[in-house]
């Protein structure tokens, strides 16, 4: 039988059987049959309104009416509600609030009978409550008079030693006051307790044995919720002072060891203070990415200023970002207003019961400790109004839109935070022991406090582990950071998947999307990224690739160290991987990749033909980009860019590597020789043309190959080591067949060979190289070049005054031309060849403007060599002074940018000047 057709007879059985009493019930609807309920017969309504026939009588101190209709209540609950249909989930937080109105019938159903002198009598059943809520402090309250007011004082303090052993191992906190108190009672024999109340005819006038504390009306009951909001004993004779209600005290235990935060500790709690004394908005967001330590300071600063909050601490997980539903502000407002003893039925329209939160808090000071939270939307109807209650919001999200002023943004700690939160999880001893193991640990956790945590449970389950095995297991080759990074419930790979995943699983479009530039990121993880080449990689232009960027910053996925620049926290970076592979097909993967290379590739294309260095440029590419490329309008611009994306071109350089398009490789490689002939120093040029190199031998590409060994002999050039400088350009020239690719890689070798020292070999090269242009008809730029090189080796050859005439001839091409750094270089040959003809005053004049332009573009290798061949010019004309004032500017200049081979030639020129000078006089 099919569902469809088995529903069908229930309903006609159900139809018979009401049709029995000719009660017409059941009628068809487009979603199905439908079942009337006429007032009086649902079983809930029944049991709401005979508890709140209760209240009445309770306020009147009517006990015997209290007994009858709480008993009445009672006789309608048979078990768990809805338990049978578990697939009704969306009820929960319905199913809680009759659990807890049940809870009150009781509670005023023993109380009553407690009122009337039958302790003796309901201690079996109340013990056996008590037992089944063994957190619920009301309960026992009552339970404890009992036992006493029986005679059986040893029972009694047994029964709070256990709810007291209870409460603290499973939530962490102290007995409210309200146990507090009538412990104390029994300890010291107080009369009151024992004292028998009026007996029924008399309860008109007998004080109630629970005062009732709630924020609408002090003769309004209590619920008795289950985070032990209940009320407390009252003392029994009239005019004595009442028993308050025990405030809730629902704070987690507070985190062992806290360490760090001193800073944000200080700003959260001040702002929590300035509330309670009514001095400012009593709402503090701290946001942060997933693992930083936002419920560990929020809890923190919580329990530091419980006692500024008498009335109640309240803490709520609203599964803002988990596997689980995020909680709605209708349910969570249930829930508070519930732990906070207002009475039942609550209003069932949202705003409403926002306003009487609001209400209940501004005649009480209670804190609010809001975790996990989603958006504003979720949080904003919790939050007080006016008064002396205070609330601290933790979130992923930077909830912008929240009423308040205090945000406070948590960031990954500092080196300093780390390593001692370190030492406190693991022993300052042991830290110490191996500092540099304990350094790769703090660079491996990248400053979440998290993942130190889970390091230290994991270092004190293992006291015989060096630490330095825990920091290579953590190693990038090792067996995976966020594999190690997990301890029991403690996981990193699951904080950061509560982020992912409430983006991944949304119901909204654009917060999906934003999952799918989450993931695709870590395709190009460890890299700083801007709008524009996100672009290319999310496959988007440039405006929606800021919003999805920003939106990521929103929820603290992403980072962004500087305006419109983002990148992935390292931990993140790695689960952004296991993402992309989990939740993009290869196709995908690979496509997002390349067009990431196409347009590094592209971009530095267009950077390299704004700086006007002259040489013979490498094929363009000629397709068309994934995404906008960025425009220079100077060499300035294009320096600064190439400076700014280095890391992102190397990265290019390895990815394009392993694609299809490997050829892309040694573009990018040979395209940065513009930018590095300033910025060569570094190193990052020469590992990029090696790795480069490698991929081409790897693909057989000859042309690749050339072009890529005439940019290495470059880069050796300019690192000053010749000989390796001419191996590379002499293999690169049997490589290349056409004659201007012949022609530019002569002159390099012509260069090479004026550094070593060899004239004649250089002259022969430019002479060669010079001729060779002029049959192909080559450019103004490439003359400008070859003329240089050719004065270059005269110059090394002794030939000053021909070399002279080739310099002024190439410096009138290269001013034409605009390329500054070539024509500082000239001016500075120029100047050397100048001093040794004795022509001081045109040497310094070359020199001092060749130092200028240095100076200008960022040229720090040659700047040192500027100032080291104005320090022999001086010295030339026994200048010692100024000599030496100039040599020491070249060893500060070398110095501070680690330029070795200029240190150690300014020092030999130094001592050169100095032993001259001692000579002359």
């Amino acid at each position: 039988m099919t569902a469809g057709a088995s529903l069908r007879n229930h309903v006609m059985r159900l139809r018979r059987v009401l049709d029995v009493v000719g009660d017409e019930r059941i009628s068809s609807t487009p979603h199905g049959p439908m079942l009337r309920v006429a007032d009086g017969e649902l079983d809930v309504h029944e049991f709401t309104a005979t508890l709140g026939r209760a209240r009445d009588s309770r306020a009147r101190q009517d006990w015997p009416d209290v007994i009858r209709h709480t008993a009445a209540a009672l006789t309608l609950w048979r078990g768990q509600p809805l338990s049978d249909l578990a697939e009704l989930h969306t009820l929960e937080a319905e199913v809680r609030h009759l659990a807890q109105a049940h809870l009150q019938a009781l509670n005023w159903y023993f109380e009553a009978e407690l009122q009337l002198g039958r302790h003796v009598e309901v201690i079996p059943e109340l013990g056996r409550w008590a037992a089944r809520h063994r957190l619920h402090e009301a309960l026992h309250v009552l339970l404890i008079t009992a036992l006493y007011r029986s005679g059986r004082q040893a029972e009694a303090l047994e029964t709070f030693e256990t709810v007291r052993v209870a409460l603290a191992e499973e939530l962490g906190v102290d007995p409210g006051p309200a146990l507090r108190d009538v412990h104390r009672r029994v300890l010291t024999a107080d009369l009151l307790i024992l004292e028998r109340p009026a007996a029924a005819d008399e309860t008109a006038a007998a004080t109630p044995l629970l005062s009732t504390r709630t924020g609408v009306s002090p003769a309004s009951a209590a619920t008795a919720g289950l985070g032990g909001t209940d009320e407390a004993p009252a003392q029994l004779e009239p005019g004595r002072q009442e028993a308050t209600a025990p405030a809730p005290a629902q704070l987690p235990a507070d985190t062992p060891l806290f360490t760090g935060r001193q800073s944000e500790l200080r700003q959260l709690c001040a702002a929590l203070e300035r509330a309670t004394d009514g001095e400012g908005p009593g709402v503090v967001a701290v946001t942060g990415m997933g693992g930083v330590g936002k419920s560990a300071l929020a809890v923190h600063a919580a329990h530091l200023l419980r006692d500024r909050f008498p009335d109640g601490q309240l803490h709520l997980d609203l599964r803002g970002h988990g596997t689980a539903t995020p909680r709605t502000a209708h349910e969570l407002l249930a829930s508070v207003l519930t732990d906070l003893a207002v009475p039942l039925p609550l209003p069932e329209d949202t705003g409403r019961r926002a306003a009487l939160l609001r209400s209940v808090l501004a005649e009480r000071r209670v804190l609010l400790l809001l975790d996990n939270a989603r958006d504003g939307a979720q949080v904003l109807p919790l939050l007080p109004g006016t008064g002396h209650s205070a609330a601290i919001v933790t979130s992923r999200s930077t909830l912008t839109d929240l009423p308040t002023p205090h945000h406070l943004s948590l960031a990954p700690m500092d080196v300093e935070e780390q390593r001692a939160l370190l030492c406190a999880l693991c022993g300052s001893d042991r830290v110490e022991q191996d500092l540099d193991a304990a350094l790769r640990i703090l660079a491996a956790c990248g400053g979440l406090p998290l993942a130190l945590r889970i390091v230290g449970a994991r270092l004190a389950a293992r006291p015989a582990w060096p630490l330095a095995t825990l920091a290579d297991r953590l190693a990038p080759e090792g067996p995976g950071r966020l594999s190690t990074l997990a301890a029991g419930h403690l996981q990193v790979r699951a904080t950061f998947a509560a982020s992912y995943l409430a983006l991944r699983d949304s119901e909204s479009p654009g917060e999906r999307e934003a999952a799918r530039a989450f993931r695709l990121l870590g395709l190009w993880s460890g890299q700083t990224v801007g709008p524009a080449d996100a672009a290319a990689l999310l496959d988007r232009d440039p405006a929606r690739a800021e919003e999805l960027l920003e939106q990521l910053v929103d929820a603290h996925l992403l980072q962004t160290p500087a305006p419109l620049r983002y990148r992935l926290h390292d931990l993140l970076a790695e689960y952004a991987v296991e993402c992309a592979e989990a939740d993009e097909s290869e196709q995908e993967r690979e496509a997002a990749r390349l067009r990431m290379c196409v347009w590094y590739a592209l971009a530095l294309e267009n950077a390299r033909l704004a700086i006007p260095e002259g040489g013979q440029l490498p094929p363009r590419l000629g397709q068309q980009p994934p995404a906008p490329l960025p425009v220079f309008t100077d060499e300035a611009q294009a320096l600064t860019w190439c400076r700014r994306e280095l890391a992102g071109i190397g990265e290019a350089i390895r990815q394009a590597g392993q694609s299809r398009r490997f050829d892309l490789a040694w573009r990018m490689a040979v395209w940065l020789l513009g930018y590095m002939r300033t910025s060569w120093w570094t190193g990052h040029w020469e590992s990029y043309l090696h790795q480069a190199l490698d991929i081409t031998e790897q693909h057989d590409d000859r042309l690749g190959r050339a072009w890529l060994l005439r940019s290495l002999g470059a880069c050796h050039g300019m690192c000053r080591r010749p000989d390796r400088a001419i191996e590379a350009f002499e293999e690169a020239l049997t490589l290349f067949d056409d004659p201007e690719s012949q022609s530019a890689t002569l002159a390099y070798l012509s260069l090479a060979h004026s550094a070593a020292g060899h004239g004649d070999q250089a002259l022969a090269h430019a002479r060669t190289a010079l001729d060779l242009h002029r049959r192909t008809g080559g450019n103004r730029h490439r003359t400008a070049i070859l003329l240089s090189t050719m004065a270059d080796a005269l110059r090394v050859s002794g030939h000053l005054k021909e070399a002279d005439l080739r310099y002024r001839e190439a410096l009138g091409l290269w001013r034409a031309h605009g390329d500054a750094n070539g024509t500082a270089i000239v001016l500075t040959n120029h100047g050397d060849v100048l001093r040794g003809l004795g022509r001081r005053d045109e040497a310094f004049m070359a020199l001092d403007e060749a130092l200028a332009i240095f100076r200008r573009i960022g040229n720090a290798a040659l700047t040192a060599e500027c100032l080291v061949m104005m320090a022999r010019t001086h010295a030339r004309f026994d200048e010692w002074t100024r000599a030496r004032a100039r040599i020491h500017e070249a060893i500060d200049v070398a110095d501070r940018n680690h330029l070795e081979s200029w240190l150690s030639e300014a020092r030999e020129v130094l001592a050169t000047i100095e032993s001259a000078n001692a000579s002359a006089a």
